[in-house]
C-alpha cells in the first residue's frame, strides 16, 4: 500500500478528539454553537490571542470560511487582491467570483504579498465607477508554497492596508504550521493585532473538520452570524466543532501537532539538501517542493503518493510533499532511503 504525502488531511483526527466526541456523545447540549464545548473553546481562543473583544465562529471548512468572510465584508462593487498562488484563485471553483466579487491576482514567486506588489493594482484601479474597487487583501500563512510571513512583513502589510483603507484577511488553514516553523517570529497575538479577520485551521492539523473564524475588527463583527446561516454553514450540532477545538486548545495540542508535521518535512528537506537536490521554494513548514528528475519521480510514485506540482524543464519537475500531524518516522525514512537508493 502506498503512503500518501499528498496532503495533511488523509488521516481522521487525533485520538484525543475522537475520545472526547465519544465520551460526550449523549450529553444533551443547545444547538447552533451555543453548547458548552463551543463556548469554552471560544473562551480559550480569546485567551490565546489575548483579545477578549474578538468574535469567533466555527465553520466546517476552509473554502466555506473564505467564501463567508469575503462575501460578508465586501459591497457588490468591491474586489479582493490575492497572490496568484492564492487558494481562492486556484482551488475553490470560483466560489468568490460566484458571489459577484472579482479577484485581482498578483504574481509573486514566494506566494506572498508585499505593499510594493499591491501599489500598482491600486494605481490602476482608482475607484472610478468603471472599475471594481479594491477593498480586501487576502493572504495565506503558510502560503500555498509553504512560505511564511515574518512579523516585520506582516506589520508592514497591515500598516499599508490601514493607510489605504483596505481590510486584511488571513487564510489560516495551515496557520499552526506557520507559527511553529523554526524560523517564525510571529505569535497568535500578533496575528490578531495585525489582521482584521483570520481563521485558525483545524482540518489540516488534527481535527476531523473545522476552522475557527476570528474577527478582530469591531466594524466587521455586527450580524456576521447571519452570513453563516445564509450560506448554510451554521451547524445544528455545533458541538461537533466545539469539542474538536476545545481539545486542540488544551495543553497546546494544536501547536504540538503542527510542529511534528513541520519536523517530519524538515527531515526530508535536510536529507535531500545533503544529497544535492534543489527546491522550488525555500520552505520551513510541512510543505516542501523538491525538484527531481522525471525518471526518479516515476520510480517514487510506485510507493508514494504526491503531487507533481510544476514542470521545470523537459527532464525535471517539482513535486509537492506534505507531512501531517501523524506522519510516521518510518514513512519519512523509507522515502529518503528510496531516493538514496
Amino acid at each position: 500500500m502506498k503512503f500518501s504525502f499528498k496532503n495533511d488531511y488523509s488521516e481522521g483526527c487525533h485520538p484525543q478528539i475522537l475520545e472526547s466526541l465519544v465520551r460526550n456523545n449523549l450529553d444533551q447540549q443547545p444547538g447552533y454553537g451555543e453548547d458548552k464545548y463551543s463556548l469554552e473553546a471560544k473562551k480559550m481562543l480569546r485567551e490565546k490571542i489575548e483579545n477578549p473583544d474578538s468574535e469567533i465562529y466555527f465553520v466546517s471548512g476552509g473554502t466555506q470560511a473564505n467564501l463567508i468572510v469575503i462575501s460578508s465584508i465586501l459591497r457588490p462593487y468591491q474586489c479582493v487582491i490575492s497572490a496568484n498562488a492564492g487558494h481562492i484563485l486556484n482551488n475553490e471553483t470560483g466560489a468568490i467570483e460566484a458571489t459577484g466579487h472579482k479577484i485581482l491576482g498578483i504574481e509573486n514567486k514566494e506566494g506572498k504579498l508585499f505593499p510594493t506588489d499591491i501599489i500598482p493594482v491600486l494605481e490602476s484601479n482608482k475607484n472610478i465607477p468603471h472599475q471594481v474597487m479594491p477593498k480586501l487583501v487576502y493572504i495565506s500563512n503558510s502560503t500555498e508554497l509553504g512560505t511564511i510571513y515574518t512579523k516585520e512583513e506582516l506589520t508592514n502589510l497591515s500598516k499599508f492596508c490601514k493607510e489605504n483603507n483596505l481590510y486584511l484577511f488571513m487564510d489560516g488553514a495551515r496557520l499552526g504550521h506557520a507559527l511553529t516553523s523554526e524560523i517564525s517570529d510571529l505569535t497568535l497575538k500578533d496575528i490578531a493585532e495585525l489582521t482584521d479577520v483570520f481563521y485558525l485551521g483545524g482540518t489540516k492539523n488534527g481535527a476531523l473538520l473545522g476552522e475557527a473564524i476570528i474577527i478582530n475588527n469591531k466594524e466587521l463583527q455586527p450580524n456576521f452570524g447571519f452570513n453563516i446561516k445564509q450560506k448554510g454553514a451554521l451547524l445544528a450540532k455545533g458541538r461537533l466543532l466545539g469539542i474538536q477545538f476545545l481539545e486542540l486548545m488544551k495543553n497546546n495540542l494544536y501547536f504540538n501537532l503542527a510542529k511534528n508535521a513541520n519536523q517530519q518535512a524538515m527531515k526530508i528537506k535536510k536529507s535531500l539538501t545533503e544529497m544535492g537536490f534543489h527546491f522550488l521554494a525555500d520552505t520551513y513548514t510541512n510543505q516542501i517542493f523538491p525538484i527531481l528528475s522525471n525518471e526518479l519521480i516515476d520510480i517514487l510514485s510506485h510507493q508514494f503518493d504526491f503531487y507533481v506540482w510544476q514542470k521545470v524543464d523537459e527532464e525535471y519537475s517539482a513535486i509537492r510533499l506534505i507531512t501531517s500531524w501523524c506522519t510516521p518516522d518510518e514513512a519519512v525514512e523509507e522515502f529518503i532511503r528510496q531516493i538514496r537508493k
